[in-house]
């Protein structure tokens, strides 16, 4: 019996979709894609860091650790031996400080250093070996009073000088004059002659800038005045600080008045607060 045409493909299809379904199905029961037999849904075939890669959590990021953080720059080395008063009292614009320090409250013997820096952040450094200097004969006060035979402590600006003989190079105002006379004996029988061939007043009581000859004294007269660095006579002083001669002339040629020069002095003691 002959098998009409037309039934052969309204069959064919059928025969097709059974087949495709079987490939689609392969070996297993898997009905649905992303679901197991049973419906429920099916792990992950292993790829790293998904959830269902041996039952592992996702992977740690992989962003760099952060850098830690800078140190703090240290700060700038200060002046040795001064405490944080004497510190705060040194202007912040001043480069150059002359630091005279007394072996003791009642000591007329000292130890002189000049430091500079090149800025208000930057480190104090010595800008020559220690010298040997002498204050008052009996010591230093922070109360000075006119007579009482003591240098007065604290900081002080430095800004002329003067002397009976021509200056070294020197960036100071210097006043040259015969009246830096000076005659008789020191306390220890020294002669006191050339003892202000060459001075820098300390501003102390005084009008800061005019000569060291001057003798306005703007606290009075009873709180004393005239105190300078000057040449060293080989003996204490009546209120001054001294140097020798040619430490007193290399320390004119050092000092700038551009830089805001101080002198820092008293005893040790007394500055280190």
């Amino acid at each position: 019996m002959s098998v009409p045409r037309s039934s052969v493909p309204r069959r064919l299809p059928y025969i097709v979709c059974a087949v495709l379904v079987l490939l689609l199905a392969g070996c297993g029961t898997v009905g649905i894609a992303g679901t197991g037999g049973s419906g429920a849904p099916a792990r992950s075939a292993g790829v790293p860091g998904s959830p269902g890669a041996g039952g592992a959590s996702a992977a740690p990021s992989s962003a760099a650790p952060a850098a830690p953080p800078r140190p703090a720059p240290a700060p700038p080395r200060e002046i040795p031996g001064l405490g944080p008063r004497t510190r705060a009292a040194i202007p912040a614009g001043t480069r150059q400080a002359f630091v005279v320090t007394g072996e003791s409250a009642d000591s007329n013997r000292s130890t002189a250093v000049l430091y500079t820096r090149d800025g208000p952040a930057a480190d104090w450094r010595a800008a020559m070996a220690p010298w040997p200097a002498h204050n008052a004969l009996n010591g230093w006060t922070s109360d000075h009073w006119e007579g009482d035979l003591r240098s007065p402590v604290g900081v002080y600006t430095l800004t002329a000088a003067g002397g009976r003989l021509d200056p070294p190079a020197t960036a100071f105002p210097y006043d040259l004059s015969p009246d830096f006379k000076v005659a008789g004996e020191g306390f220890h029988g020294e002669p006191l002659e050339g003892s202000f061939d060459y001075v820098v007043a300390i501003d102390y009581n005084r009008l800061p800038g005019t000569s060291p000859l001057d003798h306005t004294r703007p606290l009075g007269t009873e709180r004393g005045g005239g105190i300078w660095i000057h040449v060293d006579h080989g003996g204490p002083t009546q209120g001054c600080v001294s140097i020798a001669e040619d430490r007193m002339k290399e320390l004119l040629g050092l000092l700038d008045p551009a830089q805001d020069p101080v002198v820092v002095m008293g005893d040790a003691t007394s500055l280190s607060a």
